[in-house]
Parts: structure tokens; C-alpha cells; sequence
């Protein structure tokens, strides 16, 4: 690779989130030159409004459930109560941390990053930052992630209090009283566990047949009553219409799944209905790097875009919004650049993970998809009521559920329950590698582990089973 000029890099990247920061590091691995144009703290949603500050309050929200059934263990200690300011001290620490860490990495492997908000020249190779720095790379990485959706309903605009965007729940510094949480899916039902355990009487609205959308009809179901019996009211099929806002309650108006208006009466709203990419006002349109209809950067299997040299990865393309995808396609990105011609990620086998109460992972195709796709289907279910270590700490509620094609591989695995998003690794190699229940069935899993559940549902799929 011919030496570059000192002001000029193989790579630019716009944007230091997940996919940003993994394409840098990749390929400052692979000895190129790279730099990072990033507005606010390196680690960008993820890392800072997103995937880490919302797990360490779910952690807080664990230790307090804990607490409060150690009776049950013989452990008797005075009612526990929540004191948010500390427990967002050590939120912060944790971000912190992290980021400081990336930082030192990011320095080690000798990327020079470069602070302020970039656009794109319509050269395509060219980021111009906001304190009037250019700067050229043989390639650009459009990184820019993603924001909070807003509902497009009258009332129901951000004010950080009383209506509240994701990036506002994760700064609670008080336990509301009612809150309804517009929105099922994961995002939405994180918010709607951490509050009703904190305190808080929860309503989740959900606009289409079944919240979280994606994953297996009978794994939802599960969790719909796991959240009822924790006191979570889910409402799905309605119809948001309208917020008045009074001056000390909220009104939220909705129609119902009979088609009638109703009211729900609330101290606050958290708004959940997904998020929009960021590919507004940095350049693109000058650069012929094509945008579709909602906004998501047009890309390839290899996240090319549309313009020379410029790629794009994460939340501004129309791939799972997920950090792990991100980095992910930061790799594609890199190892297309370097000439490897890499594989396109199968984002039909993504494993995905959430973080409620009982938590929920999962991969591949659920049992409805795998028979709209035409394969003869077994699946396996067990629970885990009969699991000992379930049983030793106490948690119960949940399954594993693994769809297979009749004497074929395995399609697709569906947790809910205790680390289920721990569990789901091990799925996500079977159902990749195109493991059979027969091979799976073949492996020892320690006892007494969590794990055995999965081992269990495989060998059940043999036609032959030990405990269930």
C-alpha cells in the first residue's frame, strides 16, 4: 500500500459509536492509518444513552429485587429502599470507565481522533469538522448511528420530564408514580422491568398484536405473564390518540383493542417506538451517497454505498440495531477495503438479547417463520421449573425453545429466563454452524448449570430424552 501524505489516512471515519470505533480499531490492526471525527464521547449511544447505562439500572433493579426476596433464603434484612442519585453515580462510573478505556485503546493503536461534528465533501473522501479542520482518507466510514424516535401524535413532544425519550429515562434521578411506556418492544419492556421494580405502576401500549415484536409467539407469552405477575399491565393492538397534560397528571388517550377511545391517567410517558439514523445535514446528497425513504443509508453486503470509497455501518443503515451487528459490519467494511472480499453478514441469525425480567434471548427463525418458509418443523420446549440451578437461585419463570427442521439442523433457539442473554451464545454457534439436535445431543453440559436446559431441549429433539 503506497505511503500516505501526513495529513491523509486510509480511513476517516465519521461517527465514534460501536461500528466506528470497531472498524478503527480493526483496522489500525491490520496496519492502516485511521481517524475518528466524533462530536461528543467516544463509545457514542451505546456506550453513553444506550446499551451500557440501561444494563447497570437493570443490574440496580436486580440487586433490589434480590434484596427484597432474601427471606426466602433465610437471609432477613430491613426493606430495602432506592436511592437514584447513587445509584446514577455509579452508572456514570461505569460509562466512564469504559470510555476511558476505549480512549487508551483507540491511542494505543495509534488512531487519531479529532473532536467536533463532520460532513462529508461532495469529493466523498473529505470530513470537514466543525472547527473548520479537513480531514482526507483513501476511504470514509459513515458512522453516525441513530436518535430516539419521536411519536407523531399531538402531546406527546420530548420535554425530558413528564415526556420521556430513552436518553431521559436512563438520568431518572426519581421513582415516578404511574408511567406508561408507549412501545413493546425491547427498549420498551427494559424500561417498563426497571421501573415496576423500582416503585413505579407501569402500563406498556403497544400498537401491534404482541410486544417484542421478533421474538417466538410462545417466549412473549411467557414474558406477558412473568410482567402481569410483577404488576406490569400490557395492553397490545391499540392506537395511541392523543396527551393532555394537566398541570399535575398526564392524560393519555389510546383506543382500545374494541376500537373505543379510553383514557389512562399518568405522572409520565416514556416514548419507545424505535430509533431514526443521523444521516441528515452531513453531506451525503453532495457526495452521491443514496439515502432511502426513511432515512437509512443505502449499502451492500460488503456496506459499500452508493459513492466510491464511502461505506456505512450500525444504526444509519437498515441492518439490526444492535452494537454487536455494528461492530460486526465494521469488520466488512475494513476487510472489503483491505481487498479479502469477506462474507456478508447473515443478519437472519443474529443473536439478540434483552435485558427485562426474565430476560429474553435469541437467534434464527422462530417456529411461524420457519414454517412460512416452508420447512417441516420439531420444536422442543422445556422450563425451568425442573432445572436445579433455577431452582437454587430462585428463578423459575421461563424457557428454552429450540426450532428445528424435521431430521435436519437447527433453525432457530428462543430463551426466556434467568442469563438467558448468556445462554444464547452457544445457540447462536448451533444454529450458525447448522448443528443437528444429534450433534448437539452428543455434548456434555455441566451440572447443575442453566445450561443443561439447552443440552436437554436438543437431546429431547433425538427422539430420546433424560428429564423431560
Amino acid at each position: 500500500m503506497p505511503e500516505l501524505p501526513p495529513e491523509e489516512f486510509d480511513v476517516v471515519v465519521l461517527g465514534g459509536g460501536p461500528g466506528g470505533y470497531a472498524a478503527a480499531l480493526y483496522g489500525a490492526s491490520a496496519g492502516m492509518r485511521i481517524a475518528i471525527v466524533e462530536e461528543d464521547r467516544m463509545g457514542g449511544t451505546c456506550l453513553n444513552r444506550g446499551c451500557i447505562p440501561a444494563k447497570e439500572l437493570l443490574q440496580t433493579a436486580e440487586v433490589l429485587r434480590t434484596v427484597k426476596g432474601a427471606a426466602e433464603f433465610g437471609v432477613h434484612a430491613s426493606p430495602p429502599t432506592i436511592e437514584l442519585s447513587e445509584t446514577q453515580v455509579r452508572k456514570q462510573a461505569v460509562v466512564d470507565r469504559l470510555v476511558g478505556g476505549l480512549e487508551t485503546l483507540l491511542k494505543g493503536r495509534k488512531v487519531t481522533t479529532f473532536p467536533g461534528t463532520g460532513t462529508l465533501a461532495a469529493d466523498g473522501r473529505t470530513i470537514r469538522v466543525s472547527d473548520g479542520t479537513e480531514v482526507r482518507g483513501r476511504n470514509v466510514i459513515i458512522a453516525t448511528g441513530s436518535a430516539p424516535r419521536g411519536l407523531a401524535v399531538p402531546g406527546f413532544e420530548f420535554d425530558g420530564t413528564r415526556v420521556l425519550s430513552s436518553d431521559h429515562v436512563l438520568q431518572v434521578g426519581r421513582v415516578p408514580g404511574r408511567v406508561a411506556v408507549v412501545g413493546g418492544g425491547a427498549i420498551g419492556c427494559e424500561f417498563a422491568s426497571f421501573l415496576v421494580d423500582i416503585g413505579a405502576e407501569v402500563t406498556i401500549l403497544e400498537a401491534l398484536p404482541q410486544v417484542l415484536t421478533g421474538v417466538d409467539q410462545q417466549v412473549a407469552q411467557t414474558v406477558v405473564r412473568a410482567f402481569t405477575k410483577r404488576g406490569i399491565k400490557v395492553q397490545t393492538g391499540v392506537r395511541i390518540t392523543g396527551l393532555d397534560r394537566g398541570p399535575t397528571e398526564l392524560s393519555l388517550r389510546y383506543d382500545g383493542k374494541n376500537g373505543q377511545e379510553e383514557a389512562l391517567a399518568v405522572d409520565g410517558v416514556v416514548v419507545s417506538v424505535g430509533r431514526s439514523p443521523r444521516s441528515d445535514g452531513i453531506g451525503l446528497d453532495s457526495a452521491g451517497v443514496k439515502v432511502d425513504e426513511r432515512g437509512f443509508v443505502a449499502v451492500d453486503g460488503n456496506m459499500r454505498t452508493s459513492a466510491e470509497g464511502v461505506y456505512a455501518v450500525g444504526d444509519v443503515v437498515a441492518t439490526p440495531q444492535l452494537a454487536h451487528v455494528a461492530f460486526s459490519e465494521g469488520i466488512v467494511a475494513i476487510k472489503t477495503m483491505l481487498g479479502e472480499d469477506p462474507a456478508p453478514l447473515d443478519y437472519g441469525k443474529v443473536p439478540w438479547g434483552i435485558y427485562c425480567h426474565p430476560e429474553v434471548a435469541f437467534c434464527g427463525l422462530t417456529e411461524a417463520q420457519a414454517i412460512q418458509h416452508g420447512y417441516e418443523v420439531e420444536t422442543s420446549v422445556h422450563r425451568w421449573g425442573g432445572n436445579g440451578r433455577a431452582l437454587i437461585i430462585g428463578e423459575t419463570d421461563g424457557m428454552v425453545k429450540i426450532v428445528s427442521e424435521r431430521g435436519g439442523p437447527i433453525l432457530g433457539v428462543h430463551i426466556a429466563g434467568p442469563w438467558a442473554t448468556e445462554l444464547i451464545a452457544e445457540a447462536y454457534l448451533s444454529v450458525n454452524w447448522e448443528a443437528t439436535p444429534a450433534d448437539l445431543g452428543l455434548l456434555i453440559h455441566a451440572h447443575p448449570t442453566l445450561s443443561e436446559l439447552f443440552g436437554e431441549s436438543a437431546l429431547a429433539l433425538t427422539g430420546r430424552s433424560l428429564h423431560g
